[in-house]
């Protein structure tokens, strides 16, 4: 520091003592404008201007002040830095330029002219540093059981520091679940849940996190000084199958095609598959098609990742329908976290021909208990029509009035019993959409006929053997209806 210190102090005084004829001009150097201080990103060229009248014979030297090292005087480069040069045009504007500028070019510069006594000016360098990475620091890819904690964290460099934000990749809304103390009770903490599209902070919490929240996120490291930088981050969230049969008894003529649906939930993929009644594997022929088709997932929402469309729809078709074909078919998914299977009751559906018009009709409905797996019927089943209700009290018969036609029940044949409508549709086709999860859902109808509601929870049928009483109808019936009998959807071909 010493010798660096003598030279910059020698350099000064050959400055003052170096001989021009013109040191005794009339006017003396003069700085025209400031030294501007200068904010550059790293990598960026540093270019120092010092604007300088009546120079004459002077000299302009360039010191880093906060090193006291000399960078060059007057066209001559001192420094041993190769990235530093100068130059100048006439005698007014003199430059100093440090290529490719490093972090350890930051300080503060001084344009000096050799005047008695000395004339200075400084500017500070100030380097800014992009965002960058660290990778002790920041999360990988995450595969957690549903309903685990998830926390997943990004830190980054850079000058100024950066912000830190989280985005999903198929842009849909980061879901947080914050824990919170309502005082005006005296419960436990409860949980507040509200989506985002954006999360700040270094951290990302995904409490108890669940399947529809498995995806890619993006971590984003910004501090306005390009480029900001975005590191992708993989959660997967495992979790055994769920199935979900849209139509769980399922009823087609004779010699029709047949096509029975279960909707598999799973993750990691399950192995899907078919079994007949006598518990054999199902596989693709001549008069069976098997396929598993993947849910499209939504507009806009793609990604690269097989297991975030972790639903898929199981199909057999049954071609050329025959009576050896009516039975219980069960469709089944495994994967590493578990097992599940569900079933679907086809049977024989007779068409009778009264009057030249089509009608369906159910001649036998039995052991309804095997076709699906549900919580114990009620001793009251209810429905809804049109705001009124019919209930079903398990006496031994009643009567229901809808729309002018009555309709006998006997409960000695039908303890669970559907009402339905017959509405006056011409030659449009009743088409009725009921969809399961787990339990009946509501029914929606595709033509402006009144739906019947299911109320009163899940049930299911007892394991007696019913019959339907026959009630024929000059209605005609569209490709597909789904009807509820009890509280279980069953799907009835028609010709």
């Amino acid at each position: 520091m010493i010798d660096r210190e003598r030279t910059f102090f020698a350099v000064l005084l050959a400055l003052l003592m170096y001989p021009n004829d013109n040191l005794g001009g009339a006017f003396q150097p003069e700085f025209v404008k400031p030294l501007q201080n200068l904010t550059i990103p790293l990598g960026r060229d540093a270019v120092f201007t010092c604007h300088v009248e009546h120079l004459g014979g002077y000299r302009v030297g360039w010191v880093k002040a906060d090193t006291k090292a000399i960078q060059a005087i007057h066209d001559h480069v001192i420094t041993h830095n190769p990235r530093v040069s100068v130059s100048h045009g006439d005698h007014s504007t003199w430059s100093l330029r440090i290529k490719g500028a490093q972090k350890e070019d930051e300080g503060l510069y001084m344009c000096q002219i050799n005047t008695d006594p000395m004339k200075s000016q400084t500017g500070m360098l100030s380097i800014e540093v992009p965002p960058d990475f660290i990778p002790e620091e920041t999360s990988g890819d995450v595969t957690v059981p549903e309903g685990w904690h998830v926390k997943l964290k990004c830190r980054a460099t850079g000058i100024p520091p950066p912000q830190i934000s989280w985005r999903r990749e198929d842009q849909k809304e980061i879901i947080i679940r914050e824990p919170f103390h309502d005082k005006s009770t005296s419960s436990n903490e409860k949980v507040k849940v509200h989506k985002v599209t954006e999360w700040i902070g270094e951290e990302l919490h995904l409490t108890k996190i669940k399947r529809d929240q498995m995806g890619v996120y993006h971590c984003i490291a910004s501090n306005q000084v390009p480029p900001s930088i975005s590191k992708r981050i993989i959660v997967d969230v495992h979790f055994p199958p769920v199935i979900h049969v849209p139509n769980q008894l399922v009823g087609a003529p004779l010699g029709t095609d047949v096509v029975l649906e279960c909707i598999v939930e799973a993750s990691p993929q399950s192995i899907n598959f078919w079994l007949n009644n006598q518990g054999v594997m199902i596989i693709s022929s001549a008069r069976h098609d098997v396929q598993v088709v993947t849910k499209a997932p939504t507009k806009g929402h793609h990604s690269a990742h097989p297991n975030f469309n972790f639903k898929v729809k199981m199909l057999l078709t049954i071609r050329n329908f025959t009576k050896q074909d009516v039975g219980t078919y069960r469709c089944t998914a495994k994967n590493s976290n578990g097992d599940f299977e569900s079933s679907i009751r086809l049977y024989d559906l007779t068409t009778v021909n009264s009057n030249n018009d089509e009608a369906f009709d159910l001649l036998s409905i039995a052991d309804i208990t095997s076709a699906v797996k549900q919580k114990p019927i009620s001793s009251e089943v209810s429905f809804s029509e049109s705001g009124s209700e019919f209930e079903h009290h398990h006496h031994h018969q009643q009567q229901q009035h809808m729309d002018g036609e009555l309709v006998e029940l006997d409960n000695d044949s039908l303890d669970e019993t559907a009402a339905i409508e017959h509405a006056e549709m011409g030659n449009r086709p009743l088409s009725l959409d009921n969809t399961v999860q787990g339990h009946v859902g509501s029914t929606q109808f595709s033509t402006p006929v009144t739906g019947l509601k299911p109320r009163g929870g899940n049930r299911r049928a007892n394991g007696h053997q019913h019959s339907a009483s026959r009630t024929s109808t000059s209605r005609s019936c569209g490709a597909a209806t789904t009807l509820l009998v009890g509280t279980l959807p069953l799907l009835l071909y028609c010709r």
